[in-house]
């Protein structure tokens, strides 16, 4: 979801059936020893006080959702950063996208020439290749420095 979106929700007025999903939230978590009787006491006076969405937001915002464990949290945060990891640069997505057009440009030409002339034609599309190997090996060089740091 966007930030401008997100917020946008984030100051509509919260509804009855809102405050009373957040305060089963606080229950659960309570049940699972995530918060103190204060505490829990605490979140759902602020719950059932609570006017838009924001507000209930924060008081759910530094627990997991229901049934997780530490180790299921810190499983799907690790997941995360490797797939972020995985993840190409957006400078050489760009790379890569410029390449690939002038490739089928080349090949475009090549073949309407080749079509179009019965002599031999020297098949310059081939030289596409070196860049491409050069962006190829830039790609796995930066990939592999990024999954060392996750």
């Amino acid at each position: 979801m966007g930030k401008e979106v997100r917020t946008e929700i984030e100051t509509l007025r919260a509804a009855d059936a809102d405050r009373q999903k957040v305060a089963d939230q606080l229950k659960t978590a309570l049940d699972e020893g995530r918060l103190s009787l204060h505490e829990y006491d605490d979140r759902v006076r602020e719950a059932y006080a609570a006017k838009t969405y924001k507000e209930l937001l924060v008081l759910v915002a530094d627990l997991p959702r229901p049934g997780l464990s530490a180790t299921d949290v810190a499983a799907r945060r690790r997941a995360e950063k490797r797939r972020e990891a995985r993840r190409m640069p957006t400078a050489l997505l760009v790379l890569w996208t410029i390449w690939a057009a002038l490739t089928v440009v080349n090949l475009v030409v090549f073949g309407l020439v080749t079509a179009t002339v019965d002599d031999p034609i020297y098949p310059w599309p081939v030289w596409m290749l070196v860049p491409g190997a050069a962006l190829g090996a830039v790609s796995v060089g930066v990939q592999a420095i990024r999954s060392q740091r996750y």
